[in-house]
């Protein structure tokens, strides 16, 4: 059971999320209901300021939560597994709520065979695709060792051995039919707002930073202090998929997974 301090943290936070403007005691009692009188409630209101929880522009205004508050808010409510995603509720909400999802098939390929054609180029057939480079005598050799291997772990290998043709062909290959973005324009205007580097925007915009992720929260030093990524594994019409939720601490999230799911 939470405490009062918590509960009235968590009010603001929500109150906060749904208006976007600052939050006073009164205004906080009137849209709960809350049990609590204004002078408690402004009470705690200075205990979390003090903590580095709740901000106030001027002493006559309301409070707005702080980037750690939100942080903190997001680590708790959105710690569950996600099974089916409605891929058209998906679409819409990102561009009404302003986030920008990165969407990435988890492929379990295998490389099934190499072929050497006439000493030029090798063909390497995995499960459902097939991938063409230029041919190199100690390349043919050495992916030769590795047929009945994952796709993950030939991409992984091709990047650490410097064999960047091959790591890019496949990649490229992959995005051109198992990568989508939703509300691209939202992410362009982050890389724009917060001189994001090419290498930094070609990465998202190619998909190359999915392979890095593991399910969970992303925040500083990844993205800018008052935004966040969310990456979830779920299925689309039945496909593995990864997915990578992008926006400001204060959007809504919780309403944007709970429309987007499958029921």
């Amino acid at each position: 059971m939470i405490d009062k301090k918590e509960f009235l943290l968590q009010s603001i936070i929500k109150a906060y999320i749904e208006h976007l403007e600052p939050i006073g005691s009164t205004q906080l009692k009137s849209m709960y209901d809350l049990e609590y009188s204004t002078a408690t409630i402004r009470g705690y209101f200075k205990k979390l300021g003090d903590e580095g929880f709740l901000a106030q522009e001027h002493i006559s205004s309301g409070r707005t939560p702080t980037n750690e508050a939100l942080k903190q808010y997001w680590l708790g409510k959105l710690n569950f597994k996600l099974s089916g995603i409605n891929i058209k509720a998906l679409e819409y909400l990102a561009n009404n709520i302003g986030l920008t999802v990165f969407l990435k098939k988890e492929k379990s390929d295998v490389l099934q065979n190499i072929i050497n054609v006439e000493n030029r180029y090798i063909i390497l057939e995995f499960t459902s695709f097939a991938v063409s480079i230029k041919y190199s005598s100690a390349l043919y050799k050495f992916l030769s060792d590795f047929l009945q291997s994952s796709l993950k772990d030939i991409l992984k290998i091709s990047k650490d051995v410097g064999a960047y043709e091959l790591y890019s062909t496949i990649n490229h290959t992959l995005q051109s039919s198992d990568f989508e973005i939703f509300n691209y324009k939202e992410f362009l205007s982050l890389a724009l707002n917060y001189d994001f580097d090419e290498f930094t925007i070609d990465r998202f915009l190619k998909g190359s930073i999915l392979d890095e992720l593991k399910d969970g929260l992303y925040f500083d030093g990844f993205l800018p202090q008052n935004y966040m990524g969310i990456c979830k594994f779920c299925k689309i019409n039945n496909e593995d998929v990864k997915m990578f939720v992008v926006g400001e601490l204060s959007k809504d999230y919780e309403y944007f997974f709970e429309q987007i799911k499958n029921f």
